[in-house]
């Protein structure tokens, strides 16, 4: 079976109640033993099992923990419902109101938002589950598959930053139904079949959904949207708006790199390291900001999406042995980056590559992406046993279990990177 996404597999993950032989929950031995047979289980009466398709025999079942019961062997980790929550309230909070910095399209920049994640989550849990499902030909939703959801969402919602304001509601969705799939896909190859680590997303999320975007703003491309540029400004309400999206990513960006890691070392290193990363960017950004600034004032654009470049440069190598000033000197470097980028690539994106990114996303997701999978290539490379000790398992399984040197794992994340500007690019084109 294909091990499930940002997670190593393990044997007897299948906890959920379609494996179990009847309506009451059987000891956790049992759900280990069920999920290894090869006889395609019938759901139960009572469980709440409901079956999608006749034709494709997929069933939707709720996870159980296989460790709450007495005397559990199963080492298998539990994402934090905690944890979920802070992502759940990222995606439609934070995303929702730093786009409402427009001062005409503040209603439709959060109902848009609103609808397009509402969607992406429904949409993403039958292709994620058709994707990653080994237990019998049963999709098992839980935390994980809801974490998992939200960062889909959150792809489709950075895609929506570069057209903001180009495509109604149902232009909107249909750019949700291609994207879920792609994301999927693009997922799918790089945590299963490439043995890619990308807890954060910086690949997955950040750097696919930043050029699907913007790929597909160039295919959006139209000369007459330069006559209303006075309109794609902000006003000072809008502004304060915007503002607290900021804060509220900034806040909880801990969480969001950390929700699917495995819990212990590999958790607290990726909180760490964000914690340390975010600081940093923010130092970075108001910085740059002064001194490019007009007249040496500070420039909102730059303090609403700037400080949180430390967040995404840090998603993919989180969880490795980064270090804390490692993350610090990511951080600056990352909002450095994205404050120069704001000030001085998007008018050339516009003016020479006729790509009209509204929200900025290049600078914020997409150039802060790319530099953390180079990270991540980088880390990955310089992996040893005695770094990690006994924790090179959770965060490398195949250098520890021997498949994989620390060069090859490096390369392997360097291909991943290749292999999402593709699928990013192309999908952005068909989807134009």
């Amino acid at each position: 079976p294909w091990p499930s996404p940002r997670t190593a597999p393990r044997a007897g993950d299948c906890s959920c109640l379609c494996c179990a032989s009847s309506s009451r929950a059987p000891p956790p031995s049992s759900l280990r033993s069920s999920s290894a047979t090869t006889t395609k289980p019938t759901p139960p009466s009572g469980t709440g099992a409901t079956t999608v398709t006749r034709t494709m025999n997929f069933t939707f079942a709720t996870q159980v923990s296989a460790g709450e019961g007495a005397g559990s062997e199963d080492p298998k980790p539990q994402m934090s419902p905690a944890g979920f929550q802070d992502v759940h309230v990222m995606v439609f909070v934070g995303f929702g109101f730093l786009m409402a910095f427009l001062q005409r399209y503040g209603f439709s920049s959060l109902g848009f938002t609103f609808l397009l994640a509402a969607f992406a989550l429904q949409w993403s849990t039958l292709i994620q589950g058709f994707l990653h499902a080994r237990h019998g030909g049963h999709i098992c939703v839980g935390v994980e598959s809801m974490i998992n959801a939200d960062f889909c969402a959150g792809a489709v919602l950075i895609s929506f930053g570069a057209v903001l304001g180009k495509a109604g509601p149902a232009q909107l969705l249909l750019l949700a139904l291609l994207e879920t799939v792609l994301f999927g896909v693009n997922e799918f190859v790089l945590l299963s079949l490439l043995g890619v680590k990308d807890a954060g997303g910086s690949m997955t999320i950040h750097t696919f959904g930043a050029y699907f975007g913007l790929v597909l703003s160039r295919v959006l491309y139209r000369p007459q949207l330069e006559k209303s540029k006075h309109r794609q400004g902000s006003v000072y309400h809008s502004d304060l708006f915007a503002m607290i999206g900021t804060i509220f990513l900034w806040v909880f960006w801990p969480s969001f790199n950390s929700a699917p890691t495995t819990l212990g070392d590999g958790q607290h290193r990726t909180v760490l390291h964000t914690y340390y990363s975010l600081t940093a960017s923010t130092l970075g950004t108001f910085a740059l900001s002064a001194l490019v600034g007009e007249h040496g004032r500070l420039d909102m654009v730059h303090i609403q999406n700037a400080v949180l470049a430390g967040g995404v440069v840090v998603g993919t190598a989180g969880e490795m042995m980064l270090t804390p000033f490692g993350a610090l000197a990511a951080g600056f470097l990352a909002g450095s980056v994205s404050t120069l980028g704001y000030k001085f690539f998007t008018p050339i994106l516009e003016a020479k590559f006729k790509v009209q990114d509204t929200c900025g996303v290049h600078n914020l997701h997409g150039m802060p992406g790319v530099l953390g999978a180079l990270l991540g290539v980088l880390v990955a490379g310089l992996a040893t046993h005695e770094a990690y000790g006994e924790g090179l398992d959770s965060v490398f399984p195949l250098i520890a279990a021997g498949q994989r040197t620390a060069s090859s794992q490096a390369m392997h994340q360097l291909f991943g990177l290749l292999v999402t500007l593709m699928f990013a690019s192309v999908g952005g084109g068909l989807g134009g």
